[in-house]
């Protein structure tokens, strides 16, 4: 008996334990996810509502506001409110009729086709929202294999929708339904129906007095320039990738993060904190308290060394002289009329800090939603950052780096004459001209001239000798030094580009007979051609090397990040020497007189453009033939003043013909530039106290 007593005891404290421990469970559902069952509580029911921390700001290097954020409004679901409304079936049905109505897209999960035949949609949906959904049959004890439309008729049943309803009615409650129910079973937020919803789609839905939807205030990314788009970047939902490594650094699942640019480069920067709230209501929906438990902290502020004036300058400039050129050509054969896009970087010489950085064509990050598919079809690529991911033969503006080459191992001094010929005849199978003769009809050569001279005129006769000499051991050598052909590490995605020498051209063309180097490559590598593809900013760090005399620096994005209330300065970044490069004395003369002769000389590649300028820029123009059909590319690089360099420009443009032309664009930023100088030192002179 007292055996049989013990058992009796056993047994019932065990359906004891379970029975609190379900009730338990529920007991939490209700009070922390929701529920769907009409409940009433008598202290009033208590829910927990995740509030997303606004992201920090990106400003231009002078404190303008590019990036910030702009008050939203979401509808969202209150599971126990609505669910103690009268008719909520009903609610749900006026709600996505109106939403049909007034085409307003909401959140749907429900990984089922919006019209018969059903079928399911899983391929379309993400990981997690297929990880859910099987949570949610699971917790039913339903199929996994039972066809769409047996699961349709099921949830039917379910939720008990109507047999009078349309079949979209159908669809679209228990797509809302199924939201609303995932709630109870998954540890999700709050169903948010809409966000960022339109104020007269808003007062809309609101009309409805749908008991339980109520609003919640939010933030939005604004973009408050319609520049730099290419550099700021977007945020956007995670992906599935994203949230698992994300998840526990405190990320929701639809939480926004940076995804392109420099929004994704700070992304931890950016990205704020989120905080938790608790709300205790009555079964109407009216609030009895609410406190804090986390409070929400936003993100930090980024300040960048972009100037946003200069970014503008740079931005309208390239674009004008991509479309004269398109309409008027340039030269007597109207060569660049196919020109496509283009770039444009300007550095600080002393720092490495970009000032500006330009792509063409581009777009506008606050309506990039709505233009995608016509911005992905445009067949001028504007979603292409070419600035830092287009690589490109750089042409005659390598000539520079040839010119060290040849110098300091002792094959020529600055002075060295060589006489221009016309054609270079080395070689039985490749015998190239120089340009000169060539636009000459064969009646006019560079004469005798020095290496400064040669790179005033650019002429290619006096670079096919000195590569002949140099070879490309040497050549390629001081080409690294300067970067070229390597990432330079801005903190942004880049190309890395490649170098010509005999390794590139072994693995570009490996299998066939090109794969070998000879001596013709010399010739064509001595002139920025061959297998040379550099980015428009490694060509940036690379004259700003030049200009420093040998010091390249790294170029960076971020000047600095300060506290949310920008208070508190959090980092600094300082400039960054990649490299100091030996240059000897009569190197930095030879190749700095040949860009100050550029654009004053006779004959001057650019002397059109600067040679009246009132500071004295040191240049170099670039004509590069590409492989493909149509215009040769063109390139500009130059930096000023000559005797103490302060910014350094870079313009390339596909089909763009000739340098030359280019040469209006880096005057544009030079002209905003120094004027701002100017500007800054007279008002500081004022400001001095005597």
């Amino acid at each position: 008996m007292e055996y049989k007593i013990k058992l009796r005891i056993i047994a019932l404290g065990t359906v004891f334990a379970l029975l609190l421990g379900l009730y338990s469970y529920r007991l939490f559902h209700l009070q922390i996810v929701g529920t769907s069952v009409k409940t009433t509580a008598k202290d009033g029911y208590t829910y927990v509502t995740r509030i997303k921390a606004a992201r920090g700001s990106i400003l231009d290097r002078n404190g303008i506001e590019l990036v910030g954020n702009r008050a939203s409004y979401d509808l969202v679901f209150n599971n126990y409110v609505f669910f103690n409304g009268d008719d909520p079936n009903e609610s749900l049905r006026q709600l996505v009729n109106l939403c049909r109505e007034r085409e307003i897209d909401y959140v749907d999960h429900l990984p089922i086709s919006r019209e018969k035949p059903y079928a399911y949609t899983l391929d379309e949906t993400t990981t997690v929202w297929v990880n859910y959904f099987r949570t949610f049959l699971r917790n039913y004890g339903w199929d996994p294999d039972m066809s769409a439309a047996q699961l349709m008729k099921t949830l039917r049943s379910k939720f008990h929708i109507p047999s009078d309803w349309t079949e979209e009615e159908v669809r679209d409650v228990i797509g809302v339904r199924y939201e609303l129910d995932l709630r109870y079973y998954a540890s999700l937020d709050a169903y948010v129906f809409l966000e960022d919803v339109k104020d007269e789609d808003r007062t809309a839905i609101l009309d409805l007095n749908i008991q339980g939807l109520t609003v919640e205030t939010g933030t939005v990314r604004e973009y408050y320039t319609a520049y730099a788009a290419h550099i700021l970047g977007r945020v956007a939902a995670m992906g599935p990738e994203d949230y698992a490594e994300l998840k526990d650094q405190g990320y929701s699942m639809d939480a926004k993060i940076g995804t392109e640019g420099l929004e994704k480069a700070c992304e931890f920067q950016l990205h704020g904190t989120d905080g938790w709230k608790y709300t205790t209501v009555d079964e109407n929906g009216n609030v009895l308290s609410q406190h804090y438990t986390v409070t929400p902290q936003a993100g930090n502020n980024v300040e960048l060394t972009i100037d946003l004036n200069l970014q503008m300058t740079a931005e309208d400039a390239l674009e004008k002289a991509i479309l004269d050129l398109r309409e008027n050509g340039v030269g007597s054969k109207k060569e660049g009329t196919d020109a496509e896009g283009g770039a444009v970087v300007a550095m600080d010489v002393k720092t490495g800090e970009i000032l500006a950085c330009a792509s063409y064509p581009t777009f506008d990050l606050n309506t990039y939603s709505e233009d995608y598919a016509e911005l992905s079809q445009d067949k001028f690529a504007p979603l292409y950052n070419r600035a830092l991911q287009a690589a490109y033969p750089p042409g005659s503006t390598f000539k520079m780096v040839t010119t060290i080459a040849a110098i300091e191992d002792g094959l020529i001094t600055k002075y060295t004459p060589i006489e221009d010929k016309g054609i270079y005849t080395l070689y039985d199978e490749y015998q190239p001209r120089c340009l000169y003769y060539t636009n000459t009809g064969g009646r006019y050569t560079h004469g005798v001239i020095n290496v400064m001279q040669a790179l005033a005129v650019s002429c290619n006769y006096y670079f096919y000798e000195v590569g002949n000499q140099a070879g490309v051991e040497r050549i390629d050598k001081w080409a690294k030094a300067f970067g070229l052909g390597e990432k330079t590490n801005c903190g942004l995605y880049e190309e890395k580009g490649h170098r010509a020498n005999p390794e590139t051209k072994a693995e570009l063309y490996a299998g066939t007979t090109n794969a070998g180097w000879y001596g013709a490559d010399d010739l064509a590598l001595a002139i920025g051609q061959s297998e040379c593809r550099f980015t428009p900013i490694q060509l940036a760090a690379y004259v700003t090397a030049l200009a420093n005399k040998g010091t390249r620096y790294q170029p960076y994005f971020i000047n600095r990040v300060v506290s949310a209330d920008y208070q508190s300065l959090l980092e600094s970044y300082e400039p960054t020497v990649a490299e100091t490069i030996p240059l000897s004395e009569e190197s930095i003369e030879a190749y700095t007189e040949g860009m100050r002769m550029t654009v004053t000389g006779y004959m001057g590649t650019a002397a059109a453009v600067f040679g009246n300028y009132p500071i004295e820029v040191c240049a170099k123009t670039g004509t590069a033939q590409h492989g493909g059909i149509g215009s040769d590319n063109a390139s500009f690089v130059c930096f000023a003043p000559k005797d103490d360099p302060q910014i350094a420009v870079v313009v390339y443009v596909e089909k763009g013909a000739q340098g030359g032309n280019l040469g209006q664009v880096a005057k544009a930023i030079f002209d905003v530039y120094f004027s701002t100088q100017t500007q800054t030192d007279h008002q500081s002179a004022e400001g001095v106290v005597n």
